[in-house]
């Protein structure tokens, strides 16, 4: 088994502060005996409005956001996820990124958000390049295996197949999902349908109020939230995942190898 911490906090615009609540709820998670810590999307730097501001804090992944979040990584010995805003070197766009960091501060995966989010009255492709549809990167930790997905993704549900495809026991979701009308009912619902139909687990860290609806969850392959956090501002949840599990529930449930359709990718 693996203990698997979401981390819930507001990002700001101050990096140097967002990188100080990075260290602070990882050191409080690995108290809890977590081995994986997920933070949500945008922790490198989020303001009220997705715009230039966030092209201008882009940094590349070796630069200093991400070289601290390594030294937190290893000091406190765990794997560490959280979004970041990816340079891309053509100053009118970045990638909204997502970045896996092993124990030793080595990076071990990357997802680049490959669905925008323009709906509900945003337009995230006026500043953010779509990442490259690519086979899913995954790490994995004493014999549980991870992959990565971020917010609107989860609308998607091929996105999700495919990790579970590439062999996913754990789908890790960084989200900074935008309040709104029904906006927390239909994250439940769909993280807990994405759990239940590929029989995996789902843990999902979101951004808090107010630039996030919090609700940040484990779920467990049944469906059934196994830590949650509702509304709280700064704070951490953890439970413990295993393949073990996800064998359990696929011998009960087999939905994912009897199906007869693949996922295809589409221009």
């Amino acid at each position: 088994m693996v203990q698997v911490a979401v981390a819930q906090f507001a990002p700001g615009q101050d990096k140097a502060e967002n990188l100080r609540s990075v260290a602070r709820l990882t050191a409080r998670a690995a108290a809890l005996g977590a081995r994986v810590v997920l933070l949500p999307e945008y922790t490198m730097f989020t303001a009220p409005r997705t715009d230039d501001r966030y092209v201008k804090a882009a940094e590349p992944l070796d630069g200093l956001f991400v070289a601290a979040a390594a030294d937190t990584a290893r000091r406190e010995g765990v794997h560490l996820v959280l979004g970041v805003n990816e340079e891309t070197g053509g100053g009118t766009h970045f990638t909204n990124t997502l970045v896996a960091l092993s124990p030793r501060g080595e990076r071990v995966a990357l997802y680049r958000k490959v669905h925008l989010y323009d709906a509900f009255g945003v337009k995230e492709s006026d500043v953010v390049a779509p990442g490259p549809i690519e086979e899913p990167q995954t790490f994995t930790v004493e014999g549980v295996t991870f992959g990565l997905q971020t917010c609107y993704d989860l609308r998607f549900p091929e996105v999700t197949r495919r990790l579970a495809d590439a062999g996913a026991h754990v789908v890790l979701l960084a989200a900074q999902w935008v309040p709104g009308p029904l906006k927390e009912e239909h994250w439940r619902t769909l993280a807990r349908a994405r759990a239940i139909e590929n029989t995996v687990y789902v843990a999902a860290a979101g951004q808090s109020a107010p630039t996030g609806a919090g609700n940040s969850m484990v779920i467990d392959p049944m469906g059934t939230p196994i830590a949650a956090l509702g509304e709280q501002a700064f704070e951490v949840a953890a439970a413990e995942v295993s393949a073990a599990r996800v064998d359990e529930v696929r011998t009960t449930n087999p939905a994912l190898a009897m199906r007869r359709f693949a996922v295809v990718a589409r221009d």
